[in-house]
């Protein structure tokens, strides 16, 4: 028996490939919604159905402005929460089928772990052959007053927020802060980020510049500390001190606490931990406790689902006693608002990229008035012509961001690419870059 906790992307997965290969496995969730993890539940879906709401009101916005439309339709908040948990319900119910039909026993418990002992619901089990902890992250809570007020939320708990705010004070300036600022702001609601350094500062300048394009109606304070969540049973307001040293207060109905997540290790015990909590791992995903294995977001950044789903895989690998794949170096992600902003780059320090305004196309036609059609970026070693990174704000950038981070981290040459064709329309100006860059490195060569 292989015992695996955690339903999400990376748990889910390993069991799966482990019953694959004939192993009797079973699954620990503890999830009252089912499996399918923070991805789910709490992340990528909910993102998504925020994310699609929110564009068509934008585009409507857009249309009405230029007088296409008579009028921008109004959100009705409560239908979009109800719909979508049914929507997460059948993805639930769909994903525990295909799970259970693969041969895996699904169990609903509360797992602790201690060096190799595994308690499910206070109960000591029998030792299993192997244990695979992929508990996943939640949310870190800065420690500031006022987080445990009502009308304060993480995306966790957005879920609670039953009727759309009037005002909403986002505190946070990464991805899922930048995400839910646009899709609130669209909705209707008076947005303000708070952002202790800078927003989105570990990204590239050219994805900085167009996203803030996306939140030109998001009030978005940098270099600002929130001192306290104030109010007495309720949330009433932020108060701040600015980078200048002065405080303010900013009204609200409700706060989104944004500031990143952290590895979900406190039911884990006798296992040697990081600094930020995570397991530490060797490169066979093996714990500091021999037979038990860990993989996903429980393990540290990038808490990237695609990154999860292939550590479970890899793990699974290791406990049948196959060799685990690597983890590709250069990972596509994209930042969900009016424009989809995707990008994978190579670690490390590179050519200066080609930059291009992204053609008008398939859902950015009506943006070419405001000129806010998006950016494409190119990155290629001037020596070998390989592809070193990538960045695209588009409508659809994500449909193509895996196939060239596959090429970055394979090491595939602008030349190799200069024969691909697109789909027309399109709104995406990569394929422009690659064909521009491998024509002037043929001209180069000639000279």
């Amino acid at each position: 028996m292989i015992t695996v906790i955690g339903g999400g992307p990376a748990g889910r997965l390993a069991a799966l490939r482990l019953a694959g290969f004939g192993r009797e496995v079973r699954l620990i969730d503890s999830r009252s919604e089912g499996l399918g993890g923070q991805c789910l539940h709490h992340g990528c879906m909910v993102i998504n159905a925020h994310n699609d709401a929110a564009k068509t009101i934008d585009a409507a916005r857009t249309l009405a402005a230029l007088g296409i439309l008579d009028d921008t339709p109004p959100l009705a908040y409560a239908a979009l929460k109800t719909e979508m948990e049914g929507i997460q319900e059948t993805i639930a119910a769909v994903i525990k089928k295909e799970t259970i039909e693969a041969g895996v026993e699904v169990i609903r418990a509360h797992a602790t772990v201690s060096g190799r002992e595994l308690f499910l619901d206070g109960e000591r089990e029998t030792s299993s052959e192997a244990l695979l902890i992929a508990t996943g992250s939640r949310p870190f809570i800065p420690d500031i007053p006022g987080t445990s007020l009502a009308g304060v939320y993480t995306a966790h708990t957005l879920h609670r927020l039953r009727h759309l705010p009037a005002q909403l004070v986002i505190i946070g300036g990464g991805v899922v802060a930048c995400e839910y600022a646009y899709a609130f702001a669209a909705y209707g609601t008076t947005v303000t980020m708070v952002v202790r350094s800078g927003l989105l500062r570990s990204f590239s300048p050219h994805l900085r510049v167009e996203v803030l394009k996306d939140l030109n109606a998001v009030a978005i304070l940098e270099q600002t500390n929130p001192l306290s969540i104030e109010g007495e049973d309720t949330v009433t307001g932020v108060r701040i001190r600015t980078g200048a040293g002065g405080e303010d207060t900013i009204p609200c109905d409700a706060v989104l606490i944004a500031t990143g997540l952290v590895p979900r290790t406190e039911d884990i015990s006798s296992i040697a931990l990081g600094p930020a909590g995570e397991i530490l791992i060797n490169d066979r995903y093996e714990t500091s406790v021999k037979g038990v294995f860990a993989a996903g977001d429980v393990t540290g950044p990038p808490y990237l689902t695609p990154v999860a789903r292939r550590e479970g895989r890899a793990a699974a690998d290791a406990i049948l006693g196959r060799t685990p794949p690597s983890v590709p170096a250069a990972l596509p992600q994209a930042i969900k608002l009016k424009n989809e902003h995707s990008f994978a780059f190579l670690p490390g320090r590179r050519d200066d990229p080609l930059v291009i305004p992204s053609p008008a196309g398939p859902g950015s036609f009506w943006e070419v008035p405001s000129r806010r059609t998006g950016r494409a970026v190119l990155e290629a070693d001037s020596m070998t012509g390989k592809l070193t990174g990538f960045y695209e704000a588009s409508p659809t950038s994500s449909t193509a961001a895996g196939y060239l981070a596959w090429c970055i981290s394979e090491g595939v040459t602008v030349e190799t690419l200069e024969s691909f064709l697109e789909v027309h329309p399109s709104s995406e100006g990569v394929p422009w870059l690659i064909r521009y860059i491998s024509e002037r490195r043929e001209k180069e060569e000639k000279n």
